[in-house]
């Protein structure tokens, strides 16, 4: 019967990033009642699964980038051999698992998971791409939560955003006395973690002399650059090479 699993030959070449996002986490929310537009005990339990998805879950991406309830996951040499279906379950069931140590839910958590392939230029565009819908979630979130709170649904503050430019957002919000532009920066450009060489002062017991070495370790920025910007564009060659 092996023959009928579906997609168990499907396979991709590096390099990918693979993004999981939270299934019905504004449920999530509601149950734990996380404080709204953001709560930084839950952004830290997401920085905390994006650190054990680098370090020790056994699928050795570079770097991962967080905000919200989504993780990507950036794989400069990929697990399984490159099987699809191995890589999008475990990255999944890894994160719904670490989140929900973190968190102790009353219910299970999910996660789904898709692979991007992508060039090391396309990959740098990628993380652009989502550094940007960080800096839409983060003045959506704000306003809709403005909203209900004057009294809308939220289905009615939903309708009422829907297709206003950023330019509007940020208006609205300085109307009644937020610059969105100064809220702490990993709810405007999230959070990454990466892969960083340490150097250890050690000793060679063979010359008897002071050596240097260098030890992985992993690296969290919760304060990043605008990536589009050229100090964040050099920042992310830095982590994933010259496209």
């Amino acid at each position: 019967m092996k023959h009928r699993e579906l997609y168990s030959h499907l396979i991709t070449a590096p390099p990918i990033f693979v993004r999981i996002d939270g299934r019905a986490f504004h449920r999530l929310s509601e149950r734990l009642s996380l404080t709204r537009p953001f709560d930084e005990p839950f952004h830290q339990s997401m920085v905390h699964v994006a650190e054990s998805l680098v370090s020790r879950s056994g699928l050795n991406p570079d770097l991962a980038f967080t905000f919200s309830d989504e993780i990507s996951l950036y794989f400069n040499t990929v697990p399984f051999r490159g099987r699809v279906e191995k890589i999008d379950s475990v990255a999944a069931s890894y994160a719904a698992s670490a989140l929900t140590c973190q968190l102790r839910p009353e219910a299970p958590l999910a996660f789904d998971a898709r692979i991007i392939q992508v060039t090391p230029s396309l990959a740098i565009e990628y993380l652009k791409d989502r550094q940007h819908e960080a800096w839409r979630n983060h003045i959506n979130s704000y306003c809709q939560h403005a909203l209900v709170n004057e009294g809308m649904s939220p289905t009615e503050a939903q309708r009422t955003l829907l297709g206003l430019p950023s330019t509007s957002l940020h208006e609205m919000m300085f109307a009644r006395g937020i610059n969105l532009a100064t809220t702490p920066a990993w709810q405007r450009r999230g959070t990454l973690v990466y892969k960083t060489l340490k150097k250890i002062q050690g000793y060679n017991p063979v010359t008897n002399e002071p050596a240097e070495t260098f030890r992985s370790t992993v690296g969290i920025s919760a304060d990043l650059p605008l990536f589009s910007s050229p100090e964040g564009h050099q920042f992310l060659i830095s982590l994933i090479g010259e496209p």
